[in-house]
């Protein structure tokens, strides 16, 4: 069966917009693994707009199935991420304008330095996941640099979704699934998947790991953490 990660960066997000300590995202994080995640996911900005350096600390020896930390190339994080030493770490892009991460790593614009942390990362111990748009050169330059794990960035076909006119999308995030399988990567997907659109992109074969927060947590204001979670788990299955 199909994974499930859960983003938990927006209960930070919350917290901070208070500057106090409630809602804790440690807290958030082991409701998450009691309602049956299968790992936690947690993007260190370098901006820290939500997620702070003592909460990786903490989630690092909280997190009981598998923490996996977003971040980006700056040598600040990496040098946290070494420290803490995740289970897994996901290479993403960022600018300090966005307000979410708009689309995926251009490994092949910045190969020298991907290839550089990506090797950094993977002698320390830490499994190395590429967040990369679905498309060919994308993929053949990530295992050009070793590493074995790629999330597909799904969210043009969140949008085209919502659009009804996903079709396209999804075929090329089923193509490109199955073009990385054949190359013996691990494939995940993530970004704006949600409680209407994830049940197709949870079928596509080979597909490992389904990383959603925004969705789940929006949810879990009316229905509580736990539930939110249970009901996504229910859609993957």
């Amino acid at each position: 069966m199909v994974k499930l990660g859960v983003n938990i960066d927006h209960v930070a997000t919350l917290r901070q917009a208070r500057g106090e300590s409630d809602p804790d995202p440690v807290l958030a994080a082991r409701l998450c693994e009691q309602a049956g995640c299968d790992s936690i996911v947690a993007h260190l900005r370098e901006d820290r707009r939500h997620i702070q350096d003592r909460d990786i600390v903490l989630l690092r020896k909280a997190v009981k199935t598998r923490f996996n930390l977003e971040m980006s190339l700056n040598a600040g994080i990496v040098k946290v991420a070494l420290a803490v030493k995740p289970d897994q770490a996901t290479l993403v892009p960022e600018r300090r304008q966005e307000i979410t991460t708009e689309g995926g790593l251009d490994v092949l614009r910045h190969l020298k330095r991907t290839k550089k942390v990506s090797h950094m990362l993977l002698d320390a111990g830490i499994d190395v996941s590429i967040f990369i748009a679905p498309v060919k050169k994308q993929i053949d330059a990530a295992a050009s640099i070793g590493v074995k794990t790629i999330e597909l960035h799904t969210g043009s076909y969140a949008r085209a979704f919502a659009d009804r006119s996903a079709i396209r999308e999804f075929a090329q995030i089923k193509a490109m699934t199955l073009y990385a399988r054949k190359l013996g990567m691990v494939v995940n997907a993530g970004h704006g998947l949600n409680y209407d659109n994830t049940y197709a992109i949870a079928r596509v074969h080979g597909m490992h790991e389904l990383n959603i927060g925004h969705a789940i947590m929006g949810r879990a204001v009316f229905v509580g953490l736990k539930q939110a979670v249970h009901e996504m788990k229910a859609i993957i299955k």
